[in-house]
This record gives C-alpha cells, sequence and structure tokens, in this order.
C-alpha cells in the first residue's frame, strides 16, 4: 500500500516537473547589442526627442503551447539613457527627472501574457521607476525563432508601450510642454535559448 502511494506521489511529481519546464528560458541579448530600450517624447509640442538606454539585462520564458507560462522580466540601468546629447542627458539624470542617484535602476516583471492572435499579445506586468511601481500593458509582436550560425537557439519580439512620466512623480517635465508628459517606449529583444 505504502509502495503504491509512493510510486503515485513520484509519478505525480514527475508529471508537474514536466509541465513545469515546457517553458523555454532565454537571456535577453545585450552583451551582442541584439536588444534595444528606446523612448519617443515630444519636445514643446514642437519635435521629437528621441533616446534610448545603453544598459539593461533581462531574460524570458516562453512557452507556445501554454502562454499562460510566458515570463518577462527586465532591469535597466537608468543613467545609461542616452539622447545624444551630454548636457541634455545629465539634466535628465538630476533629480529634476530621472534622478538617477536615488533611484538607479527601472524593472518590469510581468504578471500576464494575453495572446491576441497572428503571433501578437498583451504583455501586462508591474514597472517601477523613480521608486514608484505602477501595472502597464505592452503591445507585443513576435519577430520571428530559430538556430543562429554559432549553434544556438533565438527567439526575438518586439513591443511598445506608453507611459505619463507624472505617475512616476516627475512633473518637471511639464514644463517642456503638456505633450513632454507623455513617453513613447519601443523594445526589441532578442533572447539567447539556454
Amino acid at each position: 500500500m505504502i509502495a503504491r502511494k509512493l510510486r503515485y506521489l513520484f509519478c505525480l511529481l514527475a508529471l508537474v516537473s514536466l509541465g513545469a519546464g515546457a517553458a523555454e528560458h532565454y537571456v535577453i541579448d545585450t552583451k551582442g547589442m541584439h536588444a534595444f530600450i528606446t523612448f519617443r517624447v515630444q519636445h514643446l509640442g514642437f519635435s521629437w526627442l528621441e533616446g534610448r538606454f545603453n544598459r539593461f539585462s533581462g531574460s524570458f520564458d516562453y512557452d507556445p503551447e501554454q502562454p499562460a507560462n510566458n515570463r518577462v522580466q527586465v532591469e535597466i540601468d537608468v543613467a545609461s539613457l542616452d539622447s545624444n546629447h551630454a548636457e541634455r542627458d545629465k539634466h535628465l539624470r538630476s533629480a529634476r527627472f530621472f534622478d538617477v542617484k536615488q533611484y538607479p535602476k527601472a524593472r518590469f516583471v510581468s504578471t500576464a501574457w494575453e495572446e491576441t492572435g497572428e503571433g501578437r499579445a498583451i504583455l501586462k506586468g508591474r514597472f517601477t521607476l523613480r521608486g514608484v511601481s505602477r501595472d502597464i500593458e505592452i503591445e507585443v509582436r513576435e519577430m520571428g525563432a530559430g538556430p543562429d550560425p554559432w549553434g544556438g537557439y533565438r527567439r526575438g519580439f518586439e513591443g511598445t508601450t506608453t507611459l505619463q512620466l507624472s505617475d512616476y512623480r516627475m512633473k518637471e517635465a511639464g514644463i517642456l510642454g503638456p505633450a513632454a508628459n507623455t513617453i513613447r517606449i519601443w523594445l526589441s529583444l532578442e533572447g539567447v535559448r539556454q
């Protein structure tokens, strides 16, 4: 009787292990810079200011059969902000804006993945910036997947979202005009399967 119960328990644990391991794990390729996080914001309503974050890291799990298993996490070095203008970057890193001394990292941790068809999905998660955490949604599109020339396997996605800077205690953004409160984010994330 005990032996039968133990066999049942081991079978159950094996099934759970198989289900848990179904998602593929990827590390985002920032070493080869095959991943980007860029932003776009209006300047006084007259033009666009564009930039990117040069340093970030992260990973994702992807399960094409069970999308509920999909997970994403990204950490951004906010001081790596680069708008192609040193003085402006210094200003944006200051306490009036991103305050990188007090809040050096921004983080995204996913909470849900909702398939919308044709390789698209809504990625939901918790985004933390300047010590403020809020729920956001990212519109995601799968770019493709397959073997790479170095014997690995890669999968890539792009995503877009819009944030209100005042939601993250960045009210100084308003001095650049009301439209400057809205920042558009574009992500291109290529992962290497582990």
